[in-house]
């Protein structure tokens, strides 16, 4: 079965954000490094937007995720540089009661997130990448499977949290780490099953 793969930049206090809740990329807070963008290359491909590809020349499809997930206010922060759909080179779900579609390519998800997602992991294919924002990301909370953190080192006391909602405990367990000369360090959870938790 396919995963659910949060895979996003956090700060040290758990923001995928900052207050004004716009793109966050290459903001003080979230520096676009080099050591991190060559690692993004290398293990995550497909997760940099179809522009960033072609500019960097990158064909490679990746081999983790074909499709990704985001909810309304991550998808109009691209809406308002202009785009669409930024990373055409995936399939394209956004889940919003209230947007229009404004591109025939990208799924428009009026219902029950929990509901699509599990369709989709029971498709077949390569793993589902969520790519925020905090409110979708609480919503689908119980059906992440994967966390992969690219957590800088800065704390920056509000914005848009990791999850944005009221308290639900879940259990992830680190599987994996990398520590960029950045400082920044890549941290990789996986779901600790219920019976494993009971055990």
């Amino acid at each position: 079965m396919r995963k659910l793969v949060y895979y996003v930049a956090t700060t040290l206090d758990g923001y995928i954000a900052g207050p004004d809740g716009g793109d966050p990329s290459g903001a003080e807070f979230f520096p676009l490094a080099q050591d991190l963008i060559s690692f993004m290359i290398e293990h995550y491909p497909e997760a940099l937007p179809t522009a960033a590809r072609e500019a960097l020349g990158i064909s490679d499809p990746g081999t983790t995720f074909d499709t990704v997930l985001e909810g309304r206010a991550s998808y109009e922060v691209g809406l308002a540089a202009g785009t669409t759909d930024a990373y055409r080179h995936l399939r394209h779900l956004v889940f919003s009661t209230t947007l229009k579609s404004h591109n025939p390519d990208v799924e428009i998800v009026p219902g029950s997130a929990r509901q699509r997602v599990r369709q989709l992991k029971n498709e077949s294919g390569k793993d589902l990448w969520l790519v925020g924002g905090g409110k979708l990301a609480h919503s689908l909370l119980p059906e992440i499977d994967r966390l992969i953190l690219k957590q800088n080192p800065s704390v920056i006391g509000a914005g848009i949290p990791l999850f944005d909602g009221p308290f639900e405990f879940h259990r992830f367990q680190p599987v994996a780490q990398s520590v960029l000369d950045s400082g920044i360090r890549v941290l990789t959870y996986d779901r600790v099953s219920e019976a494993s938790t009971k055990a």
